[in-house]
């Protein structure tokens, strides 16, 4: 289940909402760099409704047009459950985008080593703009970016050795 179903239901298991509380609260804890568009939150409750992993109440008056309140089921907090006890897989998957760009530009005789030139400036760019972040971050948004320096840390060490085999790989792509 990918995060924004399982947000929802795990923020409805705290109390019951409706859909433009969930998407507030959402964008506050998960959606920092991208929030959630409120047409993504009716269609995800929809199918949770549909899956009987929450309930909408009858329509309720507000500001704007009637409202409805969801509740999660008892099928949704198991899904929650299931869904935290469960490891994420261990990334890195071993065919991404950047292998994907160096392998591709060696067999089309293109120069793989400026790509990962043009990459590593890209990183180091991302990583300045992380670093300041943190630096004036409150604790989540410090860890978000520990998360990403870390992972762009590996990537630069990944170019780096790749640029030092840059012979090798070609070697054996072209053959």
């Amino acid at each position: 289940m990918s995060i924004v179903p399982v947000a929802l239901l795990g923020l409805l298991e705290r109390e019951p909402s409706h859909g433009y509380d969930l998407k507030q609260e959402y964008d506050t804890h998960f959606g920092r760099a991208r929030p959630l568009p409120f047409g993504q939150v009716y269609a995800t409750l929809a199918r949770l409704a549909r899956d009987g992993k929450v309930v909408a109440g009858s329509s309720e008056p507000g500001a704007g047009p009637d409202r409805k309140r969801y509740a999660i089921t008892d099928d949704g907090v198991a899904a929650v459950e299931s869904w935290l006890v469960e490891p994420v897989e261990p990334e890195p998957h071993l065919q991404t985008v950047l292998f994907a760009k160096v392998t591709l530009s060696l067999l089309l005789g293109r120069p793989a080593e400026q790509y990962l030139d043009v990459q590593r400036a890209a990183h180091l760019q991302r990583m300045r703009e992380l670093t300041e972040r943190r630096r004036t971050a409150d604790v989540v948004d410090a860890l978000l970016a520990d998360h990403g320096l870390f992972h762009l840390e590996a990537d630069l060490r990944w170019i780096d050795l790749t640029v030092a085999r840059l012979d090798h790989l070609a070697a054996a792509v072209r053959s």
